[in-house]
C-alpha cells in the first residue's frame, strides 16, 4: 500500500522535473507537499536519500553534463542554461559531483548514460508487513542540560553519514567520554542532531551526557541547553553488535517513511537525539538496542 507521504514526495520529485531550470527553494517546495519546512526537509531526505536541495542540484548537473557531452554549446550558456547564477558556481558543483571541471568533461569525451528521476513509490520495505515493528511511546521529557563535544556537518552530498560515524570513532578512541563522567547524572551518553540550518544544510552534532546539577564543562567541551519537549521514542530491534549501525538507520529511515505519515504527528524542529544507555554496552549484552527521541506536535 502507497502511504500519503510517498504520494507526495512523488508529486513533488514530478514537480521539481517539471519547472527544473525554475527558481526553486525549500520553502516553495515545502508549500507545495503541505509540510511545514523542517518536516519537510526530514521526510524528503528519509525517502530519497538526498535533501531536497541537493537532488535539485544532482539533476541539473546532471541535465548539464550530458548537454556538456553531447551538445557544441557554451560552457557558459550551459551553467545559465541550467540553473546557475554564476559560472563559478557551476563549476565548483559539477567539479564536486564528478571530480573535474565541465571542460575537462568534454575534453575527455565522456558519455554520461541516463540517469532517470528518483521514484519513492516503490518502498524496499515496509514496517507494518513484516519489517522493523514501530513500537513507540509518547513522552515529554522535562529541559535538560548536555555537557559534550559537537562537530559542525552537512547533509549535502551526503557528508552528515561520512562525518558521523567518524567522529563517534574519534570519540571512543581519543577517549573524549572519560573526560565527561564526573559531569554527568546517569551513565547514558547522547548523540544529538541539532536543528538543520535549512538554507546551508549545515547543522551541529553533538556527543554527551546529561549534566547533573554542579557540572563543569571540560576544556573543549560545550554545554546545551534542551527545552522542555514532547517526544515520539522508539527503540531499536535487539541485534548483535555487527547489525547494530545497520539497525539504528533503518530504524530512522522507518520512522520518517512508515511511521510518520500514519501517526497525526509531525517533527516539530526542536533537536532530535539518539540515546545510549547500559542496554548497548557489548560487554554486557549478547543483543544491543538504544533509543532514539523524535521531538514531535499534532499535526494541523
Amino acid at each position: 500500500m502507497i502511504s500519503t507521504y510517498e504520494a507526495i514526495i512523488q508529486d513533488i520529485i514530478d514537480y521539481i522535473e517539471a519547472h527544473l531550470f525554475m527558481e526553486l527553494s525549500l520553502p516553495t517546495l515545502a508549500k507545495q507537499a503541505g509540510f511545514s519546512e523542517f518536516h519537510f526537509h526530514r521526510v524528503f531526505q528519509a525517502m530519497t536519500g538526498t535533501t531536497v536541495m541537493d537532488y535539485l542540484r544532482k539533476r541539473r548537473l546532471i541535465c548539464a553534463a550530458n548537454k556538456v557531452a553531447y551538445s557544441n554549446e557554451r560552457l557558459l550558456d550551459i551553467a545559465l542554461d541550467c540553473g546557475f547564477s554564476t559560472p563559478e558556481t557551476f563549476t565548483r558543483a559539477f567539479r564536486r559531483l564528478y571530480g573535474m571541471t565541465p571542460g575537462e568533461y568534454r575534453k575527455r569525451g565522456i558519455q554520461p548514460p541516463a540517469y532517470p528521476k528518483v521514484s519513492v513509490m516503490q518502498p524496499c520495505y515496509n514496517s507494518y508487513l513484516g519489517g522493523i515493528q514501530m513500537n513507540y511511546e509518547i513522552v515529554t521529557k522535562p529541559a535538560f542540560d548536555i555537557i559534550g563535544y559537537s562537530i559542525l556537518t552537512t547533509s549535502q552530498e551526503g557528508e552528515n553519514s561520512r562525518e558521523i560515524p567518524a567522529f563517534w570513532k574519534r570519540y571512543m578512541e581519543e577517549k573524549l567520554g572519560q573526560t565527561l563522567y564526573d559531569q554527568a547524572a546517569s551513565n547514558a551518553e547522547y548523540g544529538i542532531c541539532a536543528p538543520c540550518n535549512l538554507e546551508t544544510e549545515e547543522f551541529k552534532y553533538i556527543i554527551g551526557v546529561e549534566a547533573h546539577a554542579d557540572a563543569v564543562v571540560p576544556e573543549g567541551a560545550e554545554r546545551h541547553h534542551i527545552t522542555e519537549q514532547t517526544y515520539a521514542v522508539f527503540t531499536t530491534p535487539r541485534v548483535p553488535l555487527d547489525q547494530f549501525t545497520d539497525s539504528i538507520q533503518a530504524t530512522w529511515q522507518t520512522i520518517f517513511s512508515e511511521w510518520f505519515p500514519h501517526s497525526g504527528y509531525e517533527h516539530s524542529g526542536a533537536p532530535d537525539f539518539e540515546y545510549y544507555d547500559e542496554r548497548c554496552w557489548s560487554d554486557r549484552n549478547e543483543l544491543v538496542e538504544m533509543d532514539i527521541y523524535i521531538p514531535v506536535k499534532k499535526k494541523n
